[in-house]
């Protein structure tokens, strides 16, 4: 039988018989390959998870084992000539079969490197594997079952010894680990303050404060509120803090507005200039100045804004992981959930479930923050005080367990003109995945198409408006 190599399992009728096909998955085979080529340390920590004999492709695990050796002496990222040197070297021993890759093909190899998300894509690579076994195992058992001399006990033996064995490697790559062994970097991690250099600043002293420095990559955030609350404007402050303040790259997907009208929020927000001076062509010669003085640092960041219809789950993993590999991207932000394409579901609840969780999975995949701005259900404007709960997420209780951290923004002054909190906003953390409930409270500058923070330390210059 000829061997169909496909990324997923198919099947072919043929002459009234079906042929299956070996699933694999090689976009994670390069990505895994890549990967530990810039961080060979890697190698140790994918132990367990994925091994070499489970990359379909053989110059993949060539690779692997390669860079096994070559890390016993070159402790910083390989060089992919390097790679090329020892891989000739090994064929020259006839330690590695056929032809692998050359020195181009690795150089272009190593430019799809996404260490951050080896981990996840050395497991699809595993299952991959295991369910390749199986689809071999079920051909055993069909040539079993079909053969003419099938002799129960030896037969049935074979069979029972080959499912042993896909067992055994699969309970090998099952990821789990004794406590006894995990308890040390416990100890470890309750008298060592966190790392703080790979979160995401929000631009609100508090908010970092509880959040340990900021948002966690790997994990879901969702911001809810009422319409006209402001979850846009609070949607592009997370891009601005992060890309024009930290420099890290944003891709901000808006559902619901234009590109230019996003920015006109992110101008006005950095200039201090009004919103309504900037769109209606009035600003003044000062205005004008701010304006020139802003487009400085606008024109720098690493912020990218994208508009395009029919936005679905798959097109969106497909942008991200091309932004991840060619900008190194560390946020998206989308505006918002409920406009996005439904997949076809039994349901609307279900159709925004399932995307709840495909976000939170490419937030994991790709080891990136993802913000999700979600629309609440009139819950609020039953109650006296207006104040959102976590329960008011519209559609979907899903995304309520999905998120690792739910922001519900709450201005009591859209209800109650009068209010002496006018021109405040709450900031309500009603989840927090490893951390405390609280609400924080922030400034509320619409004019300017921004909140800002209202905390600042002594000596410090708070952000006010100009």
């Amino acid at each position: 039988m000829t061997d169909l190599w496909t990324d997923e399992l198919t099947e072919l009728a043929t002459d009234g018989q079906t042929v299956w096909t070996r699933p694999r998955d090689l976009e994670a085979e390069r990505t895994v390959a890549a990967s530990i080529m810039e961080r060979p340390e890697l190698i140790d920590e994918l132990d367990g998870t994925v091994d070499p004999v489970d990359f379909s492709d053989p110059r993949y695990a060539q690779i692997w084992y390669a860079v096994d050796e070559l890390r016993q002496d070159i402790q910083d990222r390989i060089a992919p000539h390097a790679v090329h040197k020892r891989l000739l070297k090994m064929r020259a021993e006839g330690r590695i079969p056929g032809v692998p890759f050359d020195a181009g093909e690795l150089q272009m190899l190593y430019s799809e490197a996404m260490p951050a998300s080896a981990g996840y894509f050395a497991e699809q690579v595993a299952q991959k594997a295991t369910a390749s076994r199986l689809v071999d195992f079920g051909l055993k058992v069909q040539q079993a079952g079909m053969n003419a001399a099938f002799d129960e006990n030896a037969d049935l033996a074979d069979l029972q010894a080959a499912f042993d064995g896909i067992l055994r490697t699969h309970g090998d790559n099952t990821g789990a680990k004794r406590v006894g062994d995990l308890v040390d970097d416990a100890l470890e991690r309750a008298v060592t303050p966190p790392k703080t250099g790979d979160r995401i600043p929000t631009g609100f002293a508090d908010l970092d404060s509880c959040t340990n420095g900021g948002l966690r990559p790997g994990r879901m955030v969702v911001v809810g509120a009422r319409p006209g609350v402001g979850k846009t404007l609070f949607g592009t402050g997370l891009a601005r803090a992060a890309a024009i303040k930290g420099g890290l790259p944003v891709l901000f997907k808006t559902l619901e507005m234009g590109v230019e009208e996003i920015t006109d929020l992110v101008v006005a927000a950095e200039s201090g200039v009004a919103h309504h001076n900037l769109t209606g062509g009035v600003c003044s010669s000062r205005e004008v100045q701010k304006l020139a003085t802003a487009r400085e640092q606008i024109a720098a960041a690493p912020l990218w804004i994208d508009d395009s219809v029919g936005v679905t789950i798959p097109s969106l993993r497909n942008q991200i992981r091309t932004m991840a590999r060619t900008q190194g991207l560390r946020m998206v932000v989308v505006d918002y959930l409920q406009l996005m394409q439904a997949p076809k579901a039994e349901s609307r609840q279900v159709a925004v479930a399932t995307m709840s969780r495909e976000l939170k999975l490419i937030a994991k995949e790709f080891g990136i923050v993802v913000v999700v701005l979600c629309q609440l259900n009139r819950g609020p404007m039953q109650r006296a005080d207006k104040r959102p709960e976590i329960s008011d997420l519209r559609e979907s209780g899903a995304i309520e367990q999905d998120a690792d951290m739910v922001i519900l923004l709450h201005r009591q002054d859209m209800h109650e003109p009068e209010s002496p909190r006018a021109g405040e906003v709450d900031l309500i953390l009603d989840k927090h995945r490893g951390g405390h409930r609280t609400t924080i409270t922030a400034a509320a500058q619409p004019h300017y198409s921004r909140f800002v923070d209202m905390a600042w330390t002594p000596g410090s210059t708070p952000e006010v408006a100009a």
